[in-house]
């Protein structure tokens, strides 16, 4: 292929990257583009074993109920909270028939494990009011978990880890730091939870390997999420993106590690 044909073929994929909607908190798109390896443990299994045994679910961070609305079985009292306007609406229309109650809430706090600033924002719900809580990749209030969970209650959180974004920056020659290892989950959640009266039964923490197959994917994944490549946009790094494109082509697939952390822990009775 000329050089002028595969410049044709890079820009096509980017172009439809480009037009390509993100909604909700859908990455369905990339399926068989950009894929996920397994983490060692399954998180969805993992809170569909809980489910099943509990008489209640409140989802916190449902996005756009993409991961709720799949989930292979729900308690018959299932709540779901959203922070971010747009997918409030987008996470109701796909809930709501499904039985699922929507709640609008204010945004947490981040959790980062250094003392937290700002207001608390108290989660609508009265004392002991879930049996199971889950939260996959949204803030939470450690506190507010606690105070929501009844007596014998699991908690169960996946979450993105320290230095996730490191191997995506260097993709485009972006030198990041190594993460100072206080700043990783399993340093402090663990102890914040303890303190709160919350029993760590599992935990861990592992690279989330993602195989890049194009860099149409590649692409349109940044843009859904710009800040794991600091201001990025297609046409700024259009460059980059044509060399990776022609690595893709010469070597294969390019696989990137992300991070993960997860934990499992029940409050004390």
């Amino acid at each position: 292929m000329s050089v002028s044909g595969e410049r044709d073929r890079v820009d096509a994929l980017l172009d439809e990257a480009e037009h390509q909607p993100f909604v909700g908190w859908d990455f369905s798109w990339l399926r068989g583009r950009l894929d996920s390896q397994p983490l060692p443990w399954d998180y969805t299994a993992t809170v569909v074993e809980h489910a099943r045994s509990s008489v209640d679910l409140l989802d916190l961070g449902t996005g756009g109920g993409e991961w709720l609305a799949e989930l292979s079985y729900r308690p018959p009292r299932t709540v779901a909270t959203e922070a971010w306007r747009p997918n409030v609406a987008i996470a109701g229309a796909r809930l709501r028939p499904l039985g699922v109650d929507l709640v609008q809430v204010a945004p947490a706090r981040d959790n980062s494990g250094r003392p937290l600033e700002g207001a608390a924002s108290p989660l609508p719900f009265p004392d002991q009011a879930f049996h199971l809580v889950v939260d996959r990749h949204e803030s939470f209030d450690v506190d507010e978990v606690a105070r929501i969970l009844a007596p014998g209650g699991w908690f169960i959180t996946q979450q993105v880890d320290a230095g996730n974004d490191r191997e995506y920056r260097a993709l485009f020659g972006i030198d990041s730091p190594e993460p100072d290892p206080k700043s990783r989950w399993a340093s402090w959640l663990p102890g914040q939870l303890e303190r709160t009266g919350l029993r760590v039964v599992e935990r861990a923490s592992a690279p989330l390997v993602q195989v890049i197959r194009d860099v149409g994917a590649l692409a349109w994944g940044l843009k859904a999420i710009p800040w794991m490549v600091p201001g990025f946009s297609i046409d700024k790094y259009r460059a980059g993106l044509r060399e990776i494109q022609a690595q893709i082509d010469q070597t294969g697939p390019i696989s990137v590690r992300q991070r993960r952390f997860w934990v499992r822990a029940q409050k004390r009775s």
